[in-house]
């Protein structure tokens, strides 16, 4: 049992016998009443998302999930293959399995694989990856008044938004969860 103050995102669930991964929360403490966890949930075996709301402190049952290490071997189409570093056993799993986190994939990344009774549920990456811009407009010299942004298109496909200063080639640091850019990546 897990309780409604423990939620984080990428907590799995289990509630009515179906599987739940929480994909955002928020604690909430209003003036009158008790204080409640507002929530959505990502339902894993059809891909629904629902909103659900939790009184402070509810439990609810944790599902048992076996989390393996699995290093991304390479993609062939819409097909993902990843490799045990343990058994060296290998897995194929669909983009749709993966989610989101196919945007940041690179060849040879060490990841988590979640099982559920056996069947994969999902892919953990790293919190945080290096990638290299393959594509992005040039910054002006002095447009740093306002923070502004420009789009730039990462080795692996994805698109993020980078400071005006940070050009074509270089390598920047991006967070798997939100997409966001962190900062320039050390040599």
């Amino acid at each position: 049992m897990i309780s409604s103050n423990d939620f984080r995102n990428g907590v799995t669930i289990e509630l009515d016998g179906v599987l739940y991964q929480v994909i955002e929360f928020q604690h909430v403490k209003p003036g009158k009443g008790s204080a409640f966890v507002r929530t959505k949930l990502k339902n894993l075996q059809t891909g629904g998302v629902v909103d659900r709301t939790f009184n402070a402190g509810e439990r609810v049952p944790a599902a048992k999930v076996e989390k393996h290490e699995m290093q991304f071997l390479y993609s062939s189409g819409d097909e993902y293959t990843f490799m045990d570093t343990e058994s060296f056993e290998q897995m194929t799993l669909s983009a749709a399995d993966i989610g989101d986190g196919v945007k940041f994939l690179k060849e040879n990344m060490i990841c988590y694989v979640v099982l559920f009774k056996g069947a994969s549920i999902g892919v953990e990456l790293p919190n945080s990856v290096t990638l290299e811009i393959v594509e992005t407009e040039p910054g002006f010299k002095g447009d740093t008044a306002t923070g502004a942004t420009k789009l730039a298109k990462l080795e692996t496909g994805a698109t993020v938004k980078v400071p005006l200063f940070v050009e074509q080639g270089e390598k920047i640091n991006v967070d798997t969860r939100t997409g966001l850019y962190l900062g320039r990546a050390n040599s």
